[in-house]
């Protein structure tokens, strides 16, 4: 059997993984993404890291990458990431090389549809729309059982589609742009902003300083029943159904999967986000909207895909 690893590059941080064949995830390694103000030689440092961790001295068959980040149809280049430093840069090339192993690239949603089509929640399903919620929000299409990547392989930015005019400036350079009021980054701010005016757990756990508050923070509170953290939710589940009206009405898939870290949430996010896609749906009451539900394969989505890359069929 061969050893095929996965990797998920994200905003905030690097997830290799060891993937057996069914796509369970055998053995991990983390290590954090500095953003896109460093060198190009900083991400991919911690790249290489994480996978020699995994690696473990062994020899590796493939490395699948999943980027966050606009890949072209070829898998060559990231043309843009707007939380990574990459720009038009060959990294399939350049870490194929550095890691003398097969490396093949693709979008960190586009591998997470792949996943759960094939492995997943939308398996099965002859079309499905993949939303990843993480740093930002990234999106993956599946059309006739097939993942469908455009005609430049940049199919699927969801995230980076205006839903708010003049609102909130978006590291992509445009603003109102959804991801930033449904995404990780989104639920931090959101509960930042009640947490100066209502009581709150928040801020013993971030030490009484907002500025350190994160997203598990938010979510650990939201377990423990804190109002605060629980609204925050609430919003970013309801701007999730707002967007994806729009997506839904678009492309009429049969499901919906929600993946990435802030999915963990569960219905905590979904109840919210399909009452504001049913509610703001076109044609509401004369249709009925997709299954709206998390990813089975979790956070890990975009890794286990990653990992389809390079694994043969059947292998």
């Amino acid at each position: 059997m061969g050893v095929y690893l996965g990797v998920d590059v994200g905003g905030t941080k690097v997830l290799a993984g060891e993937v057996a064949a069914d796509g369970t995830v055998v053995r991990t390694a983390e290590r954090r993404t500095p953003g896109r103000r460093v060198e190009v030689a900083v991400v991919e440092d911690a790249l290489t890291e994480a996978v020699l961790e995994v690696s473990d001295g062994r020899s590796v068959d493939g490395v699948g990458l999943a980027a966050a980040g606009f890949v072209d149809a070829a898998g060559e280049r990231v043309r843009f990431a707007p939380h990574l430093p990459w720009a038009d840069d060959p990294v399939r090339e350049r870490l194929e090389q550095r890691w003398g192993v097969p490396v093949r690239l693709d979008n960190d949603a586009t591998c997470a549809a792949l996943a759960e089509s094939r492995l997943g929640a939308a398996r099965g399903a002859s079309s499905a729309v993949m939303v990843t919620m993480g740093t930002g929000i990234g999106g993956g299409i599946v059309l006739g059982g097939e993942v469908w990547r455009g005609q430049q392989g940049m199919a699927g930015e969801f995230g980076h589609s205006q839903l708010v005019p003049g609102g909130r400036a978006c590291e992509c350079g445009q603003s109102g742009c959804w991801e930033q009021y449904a995404s990780g980054n989104a639920l931090v701010r959101f509960a930042r902003e009640r947490m100066r005016v209502e009581p709150t757990m928040l801020l013993e756990l971030c030490g009484g300083r907002p500025e350190r508050l994160t997203g598990p923070m938010v979510s650990a509170a939201a377990e423990d029943g804190d109002l605060v953290a629980r609204r925050a939710f609430a919003t970013v589940g309801d701007w999730l159904g707002v967007g994806l009206a729009g997506v839904v009405a678009t492309l009429d898939p049969e499901v919906v999967v929600v993946g990435g870290g802030v999915s963990a949430a569960g219905e905590r996010l979904l109840e919210p986000a399909r009452a504001a896609l049913a509610r703001r749906l076109v044609g509401t009451g004369h249709r009925t909207p997709p299954s709206l539900v998390v990813a089975a394969l979790g956070p890990a989505a975009g890794l286990v895909g990653a990992s389809l890359l390079v694994r043969p069929l059947g292998g």
